[in-house]
């Protein structure tokens, strides 16, 4: 079993199970899993970062109204299916975020964008594997207050890898 594979059990078992699960207990009840694209090697990235030389302060509009401040840190350039994109990561005390909307939205993806949580390497570069997209939170539960991803981070293109849109 790959590594991908293990964490994407492991992700099922908690929401299943674990009472910070973001499902509700009805949810639970008749949970099968997430679905997920397969894995796919060309939608992970080792890449270059252009760091901001302004590294300005955002304030993301939430899923609930609210807004969580972060600080845009940097753009890097990457090819899917021969098309060219590009994404800005954000970052809070030590933590890298990065929040997109692929063109898939609201049908196989979540309407509301996804998430990554790029790793930087001892290379100074970034490990983006959109094979670990996720869904926020509120995606399945609308108590649950979750920061969208601001303009800048609307792609043209399919990002078919992560996770799917959750359907109860």
């Amino acid at each position: 079993m790959s590594e991908l594979s293990n964490f994407r059990e492991a992700k099922d078992q908690f929401f299943a199970t674990h009472p910070q699960s973001p499902l509700t207990d009805d949810q639970k009840a008749s949970f099968q899993g997430l679905k997920y694209y397969p894995e796919r090697e060309d939608l992970k990235f080792e890449v270059d970062v252009e760091e901001f030389e302004d590294q300005t302060k955002i304030q993301m509009q939430t899923s609930t109204g609210d807004v969580q401040t972060y600080t845009r840190f940097g753009r890097f350039k990457f090819i899917v299916d021969d098309q060219e994109a590009e994404l800005t990561i954000f970052a809070s005390d030590d933590h890298y975020f990065l929040p997109f909307v692929d063109s898939q939205a609201g049908e196989e993806t979540y309407g509301a964008g996804r998430y990554l949580d790029p790793d930087r390497l001892a290379s100074g570069k970034f490990l983006v594997d959109f094979n670990y997209a996720y869904n926020p939170y509120c995606a399945y539960n609308e108590h649950w207050s979750c920061p969208l991803p601001p303009g800048e981070n609307r792609l043209s293109i399919p990002i078919s890898a992560g996770e799917r849109n959750y359907k109860s």
